[in-house]
Order: C-alpha cells, then sequence, then structure tokens
C-alpha cells in the first residue's frame, strides 16, 4: 500500500535508532495516527525463560485520564478509551513494520515481540505510578506481528 518508500523511511529510521541507542537519544518515528512517537530502547530480554524482543517508545501525548475539562463518567471513558485504540492501531503499525524489520535485518527470532508506549520515559523494570504506559504483545508469525493477549 505505501511501496518502497515506506520501507526505505523505515530502514532509515532503524538505523537512527540504532546509532540513537548508543548516545541515549530519543528517535522520532512516524505512525498513522500522527502522534508524537519517539523511540527510546530495544531491549533484548530472555529473563521470561525465551527470547523477547521489547521496542520501547515515549509517547508525551497518551494519557489516561480525560482531557482538562472533561465531565466525568461516560465522556471521560470515552476520550481515555479513543486514546488507547489510537495508540493500538500504532503499537499494531510499529510492530509490523519498524520491528519486524529490526528483527530480520539483525537475524534475531525472538517468541515474543512487546511494544510500549509510556508518556515519560521510565526506566525498564522499575515502577512507576504516575507514567501513563500502555502495552502490546506479539508472536512473529508468517511474515507479520499476531496480537497476543497480555
Amino acid at each position: 500500500m505505501f511501496g518502497g518508500g515506506l520501507c526505505l523511511l523505515l530502514a532509515a529510521q532503524i538505523l537512527e535508532a540504532e546509532e540513537a541507542a548508543l548516545s541515549g537519544a530519543f528517535v522520532p518515528v512516524a505512525v498513522p495516527s500522527g502522534q508524537q512517537v519517539l523511540l527510546s530502547e530495544v531491549l533484548l530480554d530472555d529473563s521470561p525463560g525465551a527470547l523477547w524482543a521489547r521496542f520501547r517508545f515515549v509517547v508525551p501525548g497518551i494519557s489516561r485520564q480525560a482531557p482538562e475539562g472533561a465531565e466525568a463518567g461516560v465522556e471521560a471513558g470515552v476520550e481515555a478509551g479513543a486514546d488507547f485504540q489510537r495508540s493500538a492501531a500504532d503499537m499494531d503499525y510499529l510492530c509490523d513494520s519498524l520491528a519486524l524489520d529490526y528483527l530480520a535485518q539483525h537475524a534475531l527470532s525472538p517468541s515474543m515481540v512487546v511494544i510500549s508506549f509510556s508518556d515519560r520515559p521510565v526506566e525498564f523494570g522499575t515502577p512507576d505510578p504516575d507514567a501513563t504506559q500502555f502495552f502490546e504483545a506479539y508472536r512473529p508469525g508468517e511474515g507479520r506481528c499476531i496480537w497476543e493477549a497480555f
């Protein structure tokens, strides 16, 4: 649907991400919703008993709260839910594009890919009750990411 230009863009973003990981910088990544998404790190983790590839992003605009001024109740729930739904679609996109390309380029075969969004940088494994965080888990297979209940 997007053609070769998107593949080149994603490859360039992956290379930028690899260089940024060495410097501790965040790399902007384009997503369908247009929200600001910054790749903060790719973490390979075998502590679950199998290799998991964790792609961690900072997305300053996400929130589990209704926008300021919204009344509590149904309206607030719709706003917060819509924010997660928008982010979930972006996470699906990032897994199918950026994550699978990264895994292929590095000849990695993890049993699970986790895409995480946080509204601020959070050290892996460290609780931050003030941070908004969304997670989706996928099983890579058949050239795509297959969503798994997390």
